[in-house]
């Protein structure tokens, strides 16, 4: 009964969400307090345990790159990226927007794509801003340009860290086994977004020819400032590439270099603080819990032992179900805890193949499935919601369904590609 409940509360939770028919912050937490009253989740451990209960790696990372962000942009600088790119594409919103996925997606690889749209989004909606256009479409295709893009490497995207802790993988590993088909898989969406977004491609003459008039130096404000900023934020993101080999959580650099940050900024904690996306923070934890509550009742444990019992002699086949069921599963969940949920029940399918070759194509199949999935809804990646967290703070709000109906086909799209590649490669 306790499963029912809590497969009940998560399924009714979701679907406010999905149809915003109330703040999605106050969903969560309302589930959340259902789950814990009803004693569906693990008790305190809900808050200590990151793989049964709340990843406090996710939550102060995010927390710790907002502050970065939100001083950095005291500086100007996004403001004069935004020139400078609407100037380098001449207004042109086609140019614009494969510019910013490009962008997009070459770093998130090397950062993670939490990270990389934390940087990106606000360039975008200034640029935006600027031209007189809509951001809603360019924030759309960058979030789904970074969850592509992070699935080639192992910091890539949150659930290959996990993926790789459970199976042994290393970074090379990665780069030769999934970034030859991220990279036709990006360029594909590349040539898809001028028909999935031609109706958001409008070119006003005046204001691109305002806009081609600014000085982008003129938008530096504190020139000294910025060096400062630009040296903090560089040994963030080249601690954040060395993670794995020092002994350091991305969470631990985000706040470490948002405490140094500060330090170097002598700017009011306060006004700080207030650029800190706090809905979004709560609206994590909330969701953690909800997970938590499916993981500690049994039902996630459920639905991989009936995937051990029915698909262990058939490798391909379980391929196929690993990615195509990553797929759709990881756009309802966060891809973060579904990741952390499922590597259990993918290392016991590995342990029934005697080839090395095939164990690691069921390896890499819940990893395509896993990261494309995150593209499938709003709520499915830690990047989508900290777009449209940052979407609806500058006045863009991205509604859960005007991301999703992109989501789908570009994950479908995606999961389909991926299925041919593991087919070719592993299967041939």
């Amino acid at each position: 009964m306790s499963a029912v409940a809590t497969l009940a509360i998560f399924l009714v939770a979701f679907f406010f969400i999905a149809t915003e028919k109330a703040n999605k912050v106050k969903v969560v937490l309302i589930a959340a307090g259902l789950m814990a009253v009803l004693a569906l989740i693990p008790g305190t451990e809900v808050f200590f345990s990151e793989h049964a209960g709340i990843d406090w790696n996710v939550v102060f990372l995010l927390f710790g790159m907002m502050i970065i962000v939100g001083i950095v942009k005291q500086t100007g600088i996004f403001d004069y990226l935004a020139i400078w790119a609407a100037k380098k594409s001449k207004g042109q919103p086609y140019r614009l927007m494969v510019m910013l996925m490009t962008i997009t997606a070459v770093a998130s690889p090397f950062l993670d794509n939490v990270t990389t749209i934390m940087l990106v989004a606000p360039v975008t909606v200034v640029v935006c801003d600027r031209l007189r256009i809509p951001a809603q479409p360019y924030l759309i295709a960058e979030v789904l340009a970074s969850n592509i893009g992070g699935a080639a490497t192992l910091i890539g995207d949150p659930p290959n860290i996990i993926i790789a802790s459970r199976a042994g993988l290393t970074f090379n590993d990665f780069l030769v086994h999934m970034a030859p088909i991220v990279v036709i898989i990006f360029v594909t969406f590349v040539l898809f977004t001028r028909v999935l977004f031609r109706n958001a491609f409008q070119y006003n003459p005046e204001h691109v020819a305002s806009v081609m008039a600014l000085q982008e130096r003129r938008a530096i404000t504190d020139r000294r400032l910025l060096v400062r900023c630009l040296l903090v934020l560089g040994a963030v993101i080249l601690a954040f590439c060395l993670h794995s080999v020092l002994p350091l959580e991305p969470a631990l650099v985000a706040l470490v270099g948002a405490g140094v940050m500060m330090l170097v900024a002598r700017t009011d904690v306060s006004e700080v603080l207030h650029e800190v996306e706090w809905p979004t923070l709560v609206f994590f934890m909330g969701l953690f819990v909800m997970v938590a509550g499916l993981v500690h009742t049994g039902v996630i444990a459920a639905i991989g032992g009936w995937a051990v019992g029915v698909l262990g002699g058939n490798h391909f086949l379980t391929a196929t179900t690993l990615l195509f069921g990553s797929g759709v599963l990881g756009a309802f969940f966060d891809n973060i805890p579904y990741a952390t949920v499922m590597a259990p029940v993918v290392e016991g399918l590995v342990a029934q193949t005697t080839d090395p070759q095939t164990g690691q194509a069921l390896w890499w199949a819940f990893a395509l499935g896993a990261d494309f999935g995150g593209n499938g809804t709003a709520v499915a990646a830690s990047a989508n919601i900290v777009a449209l967290g940052i979407a609806a703070r500058t006045g863009h709000k991205i509604s859960f369904w005007q991301f999703t109906k992109y989501g789908i086909f570009v994950t479908a799209l995606s999961i389909l590609m991926a299925w041919a590649y593991i087919w070719l490669r592993y299967f041939v």
